[in-house]
């Protein structure tokens, strides 16, 4: 990482303790010096962490959040109830450490970029089941349902040391809710810009001798007449609506102290409007996306002894993508299976997994599989004042051989609030069967491998917190489309797996509570770039920031969100500019009544014109109000 970057960084954070005070004036000073070059600002509403929070994402073991060494962000329940008519990528883009694209509005394609690094490298779970797409790679963001999420956990960096292939930028996992406590049914409508209209209910609870069968079900559907997305010349000046339904269901059930049997599965279907490149006045075609997808789960944990415990999972899923009447039909079905055991001995946490993941896709005139079978092996150690993890993993690929990765990362208290970390890791991502098989494909392609190193300093007290975190990682042999390629003999080109990238950058995060307001928020300055041209990689900004501030009065939650974010380039020669954009969003929820909630939100409130991918339309000022039922 350059000097100047740290420069920048250590005159952005001040001292670790942030202030208030400081933190916005901070993320102001970043707002400003945007501007000129058309800054962005949008927002965010994320309470301080909690250090009885216990994540599972950062070594795929329950652990308490003081007990993480890894760089890891939670969306709560509230937050996620607070987010009105937005989609899953648009609470995500309100955390540090994440930008967003999507082609339009929500039920558009989507990406999203941890650190920077490509959306395909980070991998995604919901419920501990695997969703992937083998044709554009990564996950299908607009597949996923909001509406039925619960909790996010969020890890930045490489994590295949664990997870295997995919995990090059991070992971993200999404949960559903989790039934307890007596019988809790709830009923939501809700009504907003561009025709939206939303319902949905569900009950969770346990049953049984102490609480021995817990179950959480629920549906939604959600329609909007839309907006046109497009700006281009000869577009289908058509409103681009979507319509989206979705369930899930959550089982567990005691078996007894030691055995307990888990069920999960999550759906959705939603078509939605788009415009395609035939257009023409005298014969319109009304271009549609149908998304379906399903994620299932079933799993098996055993406490044998106070000391040994052990999981199996079954997981299957299904990311569904075609378009009419331009026919174009895509399908990925995963299958995985894990076996996870866990040993604790005093401060010492001895872990190891068998991992087998099945990849299938059609994808006409494709018809494809491979499969990776793994041994995973990890120690973590905490006491006192240090904290170890270890990890080191082996994938045996179908299609390519073996792959090891390792991971080492340490943590030091420096005081009871003050800790410094260091980690590195190695990293990779097998192709996709796309990119080797379809008429642009290359079958000798080879997979995309990574090494990050990152040092951080946290601080945390009651309900402050702040931290910085530096880091670069380094990706090889990077699959990219090349139009000079003439290997798949085709005239456009092909997938080459010659390219070089480097992610590197430092985060800031702090969050205070002055009085009864709330403030947290966050700075980005990062350099993603292509080591091969020294060119920005697109649609990734230089530097952007998050603010937020929320907190109570008179019976009323309100808050506000604000996040900042520099130009970005949409092509790789870096000469079709996405220019800098300022969003502000306000909320605001109450009890109307002993069981009704009340939530109004405005989104975008500047009305602000701007663009996440090049020629789409991003919405304008939004309004949403939205009435639950939920008997207490």
């Amino acid at each position: 990482m350059s000097i100047s970057l740290f420069r920048e960084s250590a005159a952005a954070s001040g001292c670790v303790r942030l202030r208030a005070s400081a933190l916005t004036l901070a993320v102001l000073a970043v707002c400003s010096a945007q501007a000129q070059d058309g800054a962005i600002v949008v927002a965010q509403n994320l309470r301080s962490p909690s250090l009885d929070d216990v994540v599972v994402t950062a070594t795929r073991t329950a652990q308490p959040l003081t007990d993480i060494v890894a760089d890891v962000s939670i969306v709560d329940s509230e937050t996620i109830a607070q987010a009105g008519a937005t989609g899953l990528v648009d609470v995500l883009a309100r955390l540090p450490g994440v930008e967003i694209t999507r082609n339009g509005g929500v039920g558009n394609s989507s990406n999203v970029f941890l650190r920077g690094a490509e959306g395909r490298f980070t991998a995604v779970y919901i419920d501990g089941v695997r969703v992937d797409s083998q044709s554009t790679g990564g996950a299908v963001w607009e597949q996923i349902p909001l509406s039925q999420i619960d909790r996010i956990e969020v890890l930045r960096g490489p994590a295949a040391a664990v997870y295997g292939s995919d995990a090059m930028g991070g992971v993200i996992q999404l949960f559903t809710k989790k039934g307890e406590g007596p019988a809790a049914p709830y009923v939501g409508v809700g009504l907003g810009s561009h025709q939206l209209r939303r319902i949905e209910a569900g009950v969770s609870g346990a049953a049984g001798e102490g609480g021995a069968f817990d179950y959480a079900l629920g549906i939604s559907h959600e329609r909007s007449d839309g907006y046109d997305i497009r700006d281009s010349a000869g577009h289908n000046p058509d409103r681009d609506g979507y319509r989206t339904t979705a369930g899930n269901a959550r089982l567990g059930l005691k078996i007894n102290a030691a055995h307990r049997i888990d069920a999960t599965l999550l759906a959705n279907e939603m078509k939605s409007g788009y415009d395609g490149s035939k257009y023409t006045p005298a014969d319109p075609e009304d271009d549609q996306n149908d998304n379906r997808m399903h994620a299932a789960g079933l799993t098996w944990s055993a406490q044998w002894s106070q000391a040994f415990s052990s999981r199996v999972s079954l997981t299957d899923s299904v990311s569904r993508y075609e378009t009419t009447p331009s026919h174009y039909l895509t399908r990925t079905h995963l299958r995985g299976y894990l076996w996870h055991n866990e040993y604790r001995l005093g401060a010492h946490l001895f872990t190891a997994a068998l991992e087998r993941r099945e990849d299938q896709l059609t994808n006409d005139p494709i018809d494809r599989d491979r499969s990776q079978d793994a041994l995973a092996l990890g120690y973590g150690f905490h006491a006192g004042n240090h904290t170890l993890q270890l990890n080191l993993r082996h994938d045996s690929d179908s299609e390519f051989g073996s792959k090891n990765t390792g991971s080492v990362a340490y943590g030091y208290a420096i005081t009871p609030t003050l800790r410094a970390t260091a980690s590195a890791g190695t990293a990779f991502r097998a192709p996709t069967l796309y990119q080797r098989f379809s008429q642009y494909g290359d079958a000798s392609l080879k997979p995309e491998t990574g090494r990050n190193i990152e040092v951080g300093l946290r601080y945390a007290s009651g309900a402050s917190h702040a931290g910085v975190v530096a880091y670069r990682n380094r990706v090889s042999n990077l699959i990219i489309f090349d139009g000079t390629a003439t290997a798949c003999g085709q005239d456009f080109g092909c997938y080459n797996s010659v390219g070089r990238a480097e992610y590197k950058g430092v985060t800031l995060s702090a969050g205070h509570r002055v009085g009864g307001v709330t403030l947290h928020g966050s700075i980005d300055l990062q350099s993603p770039k292509d080591l091969a041209t020294g060119r920005q990689l697109q649609r990734r900004a230089k530097r952007y920031a998050t603010f937020g501030a929320d907190t109570q009065l008179a019976g009323w939650t309100l808050g506000a969100e604000v996040q900042a974010s520099g130009r970005r380039f949409d092509n790789a020669a870096n000469t079709q500019v996405l220019g800098g954009y300022t969003l502000v969003n306000l909320y605001a929820s109450t009890r109307v009544a002993r069981d009704f909630t009340l939530l109004a939100r405005v989104d975008n409130l500047g009305d602000k014109d701007y663009q996440l991918a090049r020629t789409y339309v991003t919405p304008g000022r939004s309004l949403y109000v939205g009435l639950k039922w939920a008997p207490h």
